[in-house]
This record gives C-alpha cells, sequence and structure tokens, in this order.
C-alpha cells in the first residue's frame, strides 16, 4: 500500500513541476528583464504568449540563446478563440510557446555575471 502512496505523491509532484515551469508572458504588465531572469530559474521552461506579446516572448528566447543561457528545445504556434465582450463575438489571437533548456555553460556564465557583479559593487563601495 505505501508503495502506491508513494508513486502517486510521485506523480502529483511531476504534473506540478511542468505547470510550474510556464511563464506566461505579457507585454504591458512587467518588464522585459523580469522575465528573461525568471526563465534563468529552472532546468527547462515553456515561454508562451497571445497575440501582440508573441514578440515579447521571442525577444525573451533569443536573448537567453544569444547569451548562451539557453538552448530552444520546441516550438509551437496556433490559434486560440478568445471571446472579445466589446465586439460581443469570439476573436481569432496567435498563441505561441517556447520550450527552452539550460545551456551546458549556464552555470558557468551565471558564475562569472556574479563575479562582474561583486567587483562592480565593490568598486562602487570603495
Amino acid at each position: 500500500m505505501e508503495e502506491i502512496t508513494a508513486g502517486v505523491n510521485n506523480m502529483n509532484l511531476a504534473v506540478d513541476d511542468q505547470k510550474k515551469n510556464r511563464i506566461q508572458v505579457s507585454n504591458t504588465k512587467k518588464p522585459l528583464f523580469f522575465y528573461v531572469n525568471l526563465a534563468k530559474q529552472y532546468n527547462e521552461v515553456e515561454l508562451s504568449a497571445l497575440g501582440m506579446a508573441t514578440a515579447t516572448v521571442v525577444t525573451i528566447a533569443e536573448i537567453l540563446k544569444n547569451n548562451g543561457f539557453a538552448v530552444e528545445k520546441k516550438i509551437m504556434t496556433s490559434t486560440v478563440e478568445i471571446k472579445d465582450d466589446s465586439r460581443g463575438r469570439p476573436v481569432q489571437k496567435v498563441k505561441i510557446e517556447i520550450t527552452l533548456v539550460k545551456s551546458e555553460k549556464f552555470d558557468e556564465l551565471m558564475a562569472a555575471a556574479n563575479e562582474e557583479k561583486e567587483a562592480a559593487e565593490a568598486q562602487v563601495q570603495s
């Protein structure tokens, strides 16, 4: 009985982990680098957006890839129907999901960035 309970608990944890690693991006609510820094906290992250925010998701993914922090795993695009209350009818919106994984150099790059930050702070204090 204990084995079954442990298996069910592990299954629930796996589902929760998948939901935690999704970042729904808005181009109006938070600054761009908020999402960039948030994405760095996960080994694998799915960036998701609707409509005009799709360009923001692409920008975040490109910043992470071009700086060597992440590698692209999957890109998925689709359209979804959203009810527009002002028009009273459904509207088609584009949806994008980009899955990124940490690069092999991630820890090395983060350590170098932290050293630079500490050196700059020490210089300001002296």
